[in-house]
């Protein structure tokens, strides 16, 4: 476990697209590897550098990584102001209805309001969390959300959140292990909103 380098930029959108789908490979669904990286995982190393942490496999690659906030509104005010126009001309905002993966996602990109919701309020902090799937199971995912944790703890915030596909099953069973708990959020998708306090 260590903190995010800038070296790691190029890993952490190659892990973030091969643990998109469920849980497995999405490269597949989105015709451009950088689309996932740039909703999930890039804005949270540039704006919030402080709480991101990776696993390194004992050779300087990136192989895992926890990303996180404290504060999920101000991140999405960020997002808008300062992220959303350095990436608008590669990935302009869809126009008409949604055919394709891309699309829908391309469509989050340009909605990071969606975050902020009031049910969450009594966990401000939310977090991403992925691993190559030779890397998971070891114990390792534990680790990394202990340091996040941790991290989070230590800058003030109560609680985190997070928003999961509920077709990832193994990933529900980690975090229940985690001791997440389910959280009730008015959401139309196929995800579930899961939080716990960030102390032990």
């Amino acid at each position: 476990m260590r903190p995010y380098r800038p070296s790691d930029r190029a890993a952490l959108g190659d892990i973030c697209v091969r643990t998109a789908h469920d849980g497995g490979d999405a490269s597949h669904l989105y015709p451009d590897p950088e689309l996932l990286p740039a909703i999930f995982a890039y804005p949270y190393v540039e704006l919030e550098p402080a709480f991101a942490f990776v696993l390194d496999d004992g050779s300087g690659s990136a192989v895992g990584y926890v990303l996180g906030v404290p504060d999920t509104a101000a991140f999405a005010g960020r997002f808008r102001a300062e992220w959303l126009p350095g990436v608008a001309d590669r990935f302009p905002a869809p126009a008409g209805p949604t055919r394709t993966p891309a699309d829908g996602m391309t469509g989050l990109l340009y909605a990071p309001e969606r975050m902020v919701r009031d049910e969450l309020a009594g966990f401000p902090a939310h977090l991403h969390i992925d691993l190559l799937p030779a890397w998971q199971g070891r114990g390792y995912g534990r680790a990394l959300m202990t340091t996040l944790l941790e991290a989070l703890l230590r800058h003030g915030v109560p609680a985190v959140h997070l928003c999961m596909a509920r077709a990832n099953t193994p990933a529900r069973a980690f975090y229940d292990r985690l001791g997440f708990r389910l959280l009730t959020v008015d959401d139309p998708g196929p995800v579930w909103y899961l939080g716990r306090p960030t102390t032990p």
